[in-house]
């Protein structure tokens, strides 16, 4: 009886891990450690001064052909 008890809870361990790594995972977010988020926020800014460039050249002819 205890050899067989023994493999009947093996196998059900090993099913039990099985069907948890086939579950979907919980909706917490991904960790983002402080450097990666520090990176993302210069990259981001790097990005928002880029755009801001590029539309300073537009804004000037737009007042150049209003006067």
């Amino acid at each position: 009886m205890n050899r067989k008890k023994k493999v009947v809870t093996t196998l059900k361990k090993k099913a039990k891990k099985a069907n948890a790594k086939l579950a979907p995972n919980s909706n917490k977010p991904r960790y983002i450690s402080k450097a990666e988020r520090e990176k993302l926020a210069l990259e981001a800014e790097a990005i928002q001064q880029k755009e801001s460039v590029q539309e300073e050249p537009t804004a000037e002819k737009d007042q150049a052909a209003a006067n």
